[in-house]
């Protein structure tokens, strides 16, 4: 029952988070490329989940001694056996809306840069994101610090929260810049330059 509700409330969010940038930038192709880069975010916060419990119990098929290893080295990293319950998702939505935050600042300087072209070019994206990189970058790093002491000396009962969260704030910086961004290009005509004239020949008299 908890799988069920997690999916429900991740999908609820993604189709509100398309509703609310279709509104915002007055083009759907924003919401469904940032809901493209938070479903890559989920999907490695999930994946994270299971190689954690991969690790502490791994499968027959592994050998005695790399089994034992790899719990060691999973206890030691304070990773446990962690499950999919009302915890994990609430860390599931809110690595969502951290991701869609990072998103929306790059979407915005995007859509200042076009006012000016009129048009989305690569070019008006790359500016975009070299202009918020630098505050994407310090943003994460601050919020994976408070989230890291958190995962460390919060104790047992928010660990998987922490875990998820350390995990997802690193996807959805990537995602923003990497993904979101360079999915505007899709469906969008790109004007071929006019080609040099050649100067003719002259005819022989």
């Amino acid at each position: 029952r908890a799988s069920t509700q997690a999916i429900l409330a991740v999908v609820l969010s993604w189709c509100m988070m398309i509703a609310f940038l279709w509104f915002r930038f007055g083009q759907v192709r924003f919401g469904v490329a940032a809901v493209v880069a938070l479903v890559h975010d989920v999907l490695i916060a999930v994946a994270a989940l299971g190689v954690a419990g991969w690790i502490i119990n791994p499968p027959a098929v592994v050998p005695a001694g790399l089994a034992g290893f790899l719990s060691s080295i999973g206890r030691s990293l304070l990773i446990e056996d962690f499950k999919i319950n009302m915890t994990t998702v609430a860390a599931l939505l809110t690595i969502i809306g951290y991701s869609v935050n990072d998103t929306i600042v790059v979407f915005d300087r995007i859509r200042e840069m076009r006012g000016r072209l009129g048009r989305i070019t690569p070019q008006v994206i790359n500016d975009a994101i070299n202009q918020t990189l630098s505050r994407t970058i310090l943003t994460s790093i601050t919020v994976w610090m408070v989230v890291l002491v958190m995962y460390i000396f919060g104790g047992s009962s928010i660990r998987g929260f922490n875990y998820c969260l350390l995990v997802g704030t690193l996807a959805g910086s990537y995602s923003s810049i990497a993904i979101a961004a360079p999915l505007l290009m899709l469906g969008v005509r790109t004007e071929a330059r006019p080609k040099p004239a050649t100067e003719r020949a002259p005819l022989p008299a």
